[in-house]
């Protein structure tokens, strides 16, 4: 998108640079990176940039209606919906692909939103390293938005996920977190924000409060940075939780209440309208009213992760034979546009927008993260042997 900052960055380009970038990533923290990054980050001219944060604060907007709250009221399952829920989300991730309008210019097109955190301490380590390794970057680029800079980026992170309360007092929640594929981020949090992950398995509960132990003595838990996805709970039947999440007599903070995860998620898509968002509905609405061009949406299931589920090549008899229409959506299908020019032929890159926040209101857009492929979807299976592909990062002019 800025040509001539891309044929000075390619041309730089060499292995044994891109192999030091790698080996920095991972010996930087305790734990190594567990997936393919790749060898650019992508550069936003102006104009995208400018398109990228109207498509934000258009989805935000919607978001933050009471018509959304109504929608998202039933989103929830039943059986896994937990107590004392915070009125907004502390965080919120948007999935774009970059596609081109009939003017060739860049369109934002949704593809997945979640009231959920995302890799955000991970992301500063990898715009640093590039930097760091790829001096072709210009120092006047940023991966921030809102006018942040790294320094009050951490600020905003260190409200959303603290509050008010020691790091101590405070930990990241997740399911054997050391055998995450996301660990890396785990680890850069416990770096850069002194929040040490922990295991669902290793809180202890006595009465309504929570604890865990370090160094021979117990630790009061006032907050949960929450990384648990309920999916993953319920498909480890082995797994035994340290305390029931449901509990309403607990007396903890939640930073990213696991509510929220259910509310703004792939059950958010048929709601949200405008010239960023691709037709989507959810299956139990259509009935026999299937589009005719069936083969031009893909077919998600509500409530699943990473892509789980996902065919992309849907059929009516597929269709008819869902046990239950209302857990699945129809969603069009987008075309990538080949925007990042690579030695080995075009790459497509899908943007995650960032959002943040103190939970007194929606959450602000404060950092991307992008995702580099080449093949027919985003996943490690559908590019192996490719380079120039996997987890990177977007530049833009600062403001």
């Amino acid at each position: 998108m800025i040509p001539d900052l891309r044929q000075r960055y390619n041309a730089a380009f060499t292995d044994a640079r891109y192999a030091a970038f790698t080996r920095e990533l991972n010996r930087a923290m305790y734990w190594p990176v567990d997936f393919r990054v790749a060898e650019s980050p992508l550069f936003l001219d102006e104009p995208t940039t400018r398109t990228l944060v109207a498509a934000a604060d258009d989805l935000t907007r919607q978001l933050a209606t009471p018509e959304f709250r109504a929608h998202a009221a039933g989103a929830v399952p039943k059986n896994l919906s937990v107590p004392h829920e915070t009125e907004w989300p502390h965080f919120l991730c948007i999935d774009f692909a970059l596609c081109h309008d009939a003017e060739g210019r860049i369109l934002p097109q949704l593809i997945e939103l979640q009231g959920f955190p995302t890799v955000a301490a991970w992301q500063v380590l990898q715009a640093n390293a590039f930097r760091q390794h790829f001096p072709e970057i210009p120092t006047d680029f940023t991966p921030f938005f809102g006018g942040l800079d790294e320094e009050r980026y951490f600020d905003v992170l260190r409200a959303a996920i603290l509050g008010e309360h020691l790091p101590e007092n405070v930990v990241l929640l997740e399911i054997e977190p050391e055998r995450q594929k996301t660990r890396i981020d785990f680890a850069c949090t416990h770096s850069f924000l002194n929040v040490r992950p922990l295991c669902l398995s290793k809180v202890r509960q006595r009465g309504d409060r929570l604890f865990y132990f370090s160094g021979g003595r117990e630790v009061p838990i006032h907050r949960i940075f929450n990384r648990v996805i309920f999916d993953e709970l319920l498909r480890r039947p082995d797994f035994k939780p340290g305390f029931n999440l449901r509990d309403d007599r607990v007396r903890v903070e939640w930073a990213g209440h696991p509510n929220w995860y259910f509310r703004i998620s792939k059950h958010s898509l048929p709601f949200l309208r405008g010239p960023f968002v691709p037709d989507c509905r959810f299956v139990s609405e259509l009935g026999a009213n299937l589009p005719a061009d069936l083969e031009s949406y893909v077919l998600k299931p509500l409530y699943s992760f990473a892509g789980l589920g996902v065919d992309i090549a849907p059929t009516r008899e597929k269709i008819a034979a869902l046990p239950n229409p209302a857990e699945w959506i129809l969603q069009r299908k987008v075309s990538y546009a080949p925007i990042l020019q690579t030695p080995d032929g075009p790459a497509k890159a899908e943007i995650r927008l960032i959002f943040a926040g103190d939970g007194t209101d929606m959450p602000k857009l404060v950092n991307n993260l992008v995702r580099l492929t080449k093949g027919a979807m985003h996943g490690v299976d559908f590019n192996k042997g490719k380079t120039w592909v996997g987890s990177s990062c977007a530049f833009h002019p600062a403001a």
